[in-house]
């Protein structure tokens, strides 16, 4: 923390020359709302909060810290789960919330270039509305910026079958930690032309450069969706109904697994009838297809259906309304809100190839066994990614703070290692998961990837501390 030099007097003036004395904040209310994300009960207090409304501001912004040696936090909306918009060493968070214009929709190469500070369900309405899709849908789209959606190179349940964020970003503005202004590609599909700098930015979680402007490939809007909710009576069937549906042929546009307590808590959550769990279900699959024609629709979900009837589940649920269909995708969205409310716990980002869900989730109950802790398994079982919350329960406090609680972490990500799966889907590294990087990664490996942070920042003074310490 010695390293980095305090917000001197001198420092705050010319902030305030550049960005406006108005979007300059140094009160402890203020601040206080800018220390935290929505990771666990962490927080870390910034000197100084800036908020620019421009490229060359931002700019700016960096230059001063790059030369006076200021850490630099970028954030966007605070939604993030693994600590990465935290200012662990102080210094400066340049909020990116002033970033919220989409500046073209173009629809004759169905292209858009929004600025970071766009809400992700703001962007899909405004491209809907002109019968364009942006699949990328986060189950805090309600309020998660297109920035940090980049940063993190986010999914949700459409990722399934549409991709994830990298699989539509064709370019980027972006500032570099010192100072410079560039683009990484080009507005076009295809690009075989030097190093692949935009990926490298997708997913890079704010340590490498400043996001000023996305530009974003958009498809045609599918017409029409079927949604249907199967509960199973034995979680293992539900997990491996998943890479069975794909094997038979079938794609859905979403499936989402949810076990029995996260829907129950849900459900009381939301203040939601909508689906009466019996006492012998275990889980729910969550099932949506989509396209342009209604019959083949029909029949692809009838299929499903057939298909899941060879497993041990209760009545199928189709929901025939729109009312019925957005009541089932806010229990799912909302599960995260609902478990952390009813109980504290941690939430892991897991991720194996599909056809693994079972061995899996097999294993994570073997663990909490050992433990002595209660897991709760949802998420986005179609691409293999479930979120496990870990309950304290009758854990210690040192337990659950200490290397104890941290063993089984470690353990549960080997376990994903050993099936072929890594340590984070969606929600990136951040603060939480860096001591864990060693299970996936090789140290050359490692070594490899701070050396690529050393050239775009070798002063150390954009996101220090996450992803490698």
């Amino acid at each position: 923390m010695s390293a980095y030099s305090k917000i001197t007097s001198s420092i705050l003036s010319t902030l305030q020359q550049i960005a406006g004395n108005d979007y300059v904040f140094f009160d402890k209310e203020i601040l206080a709302q800018y220390a935290h994300d929505e990771t666990e009960e962490l927080v870390y207090l910034p000197e100084v909060v800036v908020k620019p409304g421009t490229t060359e501001e931002v700019a700016a912004i960096l230059k001063l810290a790059n030369k006076e040696l200021i850490s630099v936090t970028p954030r966007g909306a605070g939604t993030g789960l693994s600590g990465g918009a935290l200012p662990i060493f102080g210094g400066i968070i340049l909020s990116m919330e002033r970033f919220n214009k989409i500046i073209q929709v173009d629809e004759r190469n169905l292209q858009a270039t929004v600025e970071p500070g766009v809400i992700n369900e703001v962007f899909q309405n405004a491209v809907n509305e002109k019968g364009l899709f942006y699949p990328p849908d986060p189950a805090s789209k309600g309020s998660c910026f297109l920035g940090g959606n980049v940063a993190e190179s986010s999914g949700g349940p459409k990722c399934v079958k549409y991709g994830t964020t990298k699989d539509y970003i064709l370019n980027l503005e972006v500032v570099l930690p010192t100072g410079e202004i560039i683009y990484t590609g080009a507005n076009t599909l295809k690009n075989s032309t030097g190093y692949n700098l935009t990926q490298l930015m997708v997913g890079s979680e704010g340590t490498l450069g400043i996001v000023t402007k996305i530009i974003v490939r958009l498809l045609p809007h599918p017409k029409y969706n079927l949604l249907m909710l199967i509960p199973f009576r034995n979680l293992d069937q539900a997990c491996e109904a998943v890479s069975q549906t794909f094997r038979a042929g079938f794609t859905p546009s979403a499936m989402e697994l949810m076990e029995r307590d996260a829907l129950l808590w849900v459900s009381r959550f939301v203040q939601s009838n909508v689906i009466k769990i019996e006492d012998d279900i275990q889980a729910h699959l969550l099932i949506e297809v989509d396209g342009n024609d209604m019959d083949a629709l029909m029949k692809e979900m009838e299929a499903i259906g057939e298909l899941m009837s060879n497993y041990n589940i209760a009545d199928i649920l189709f929901a025939d309304a729109e009312a019925q269909k957005q009541e089932l995708w806010k229990l799912r969205r909302r599960i995260n809100e609902a478990v952390k409310s009813n109980a504290i716990s941690k939430e892991q980002d897991t991720v194996v190839p599909r056809a693994e869900l079972p061995a899996l989730v097999k294993g994570i109950k073997k663990i909490g066994g050992r433990y002595n802790f209660k897991s709760v398994c949802y998420g986005h079982a179609g691409d293999g990614n479930l979120h496990i919350r870990i309950i304290k329960g009758e854990l210690t406090d040192e337990q659950w703070e200490g290397s104890y609680i941290k063993e089984a972490i470690a353990e549960i990500f080997t376990l994903c290692k050993q099936l072929g799966g890594t340590i984070s889907g969606e929600h990136g590294i951040g603060l939480i998961q860096q001591e864990y990087m060693n299970i996936v990664f090789s140290e050359k490996a490692l070594s490899i990837q701070r050396e690529i942070k050393k050239v775009f920042d070798p002063n150390n003074i954009l996101n220090p501390g996450k992803m490698f310490g």
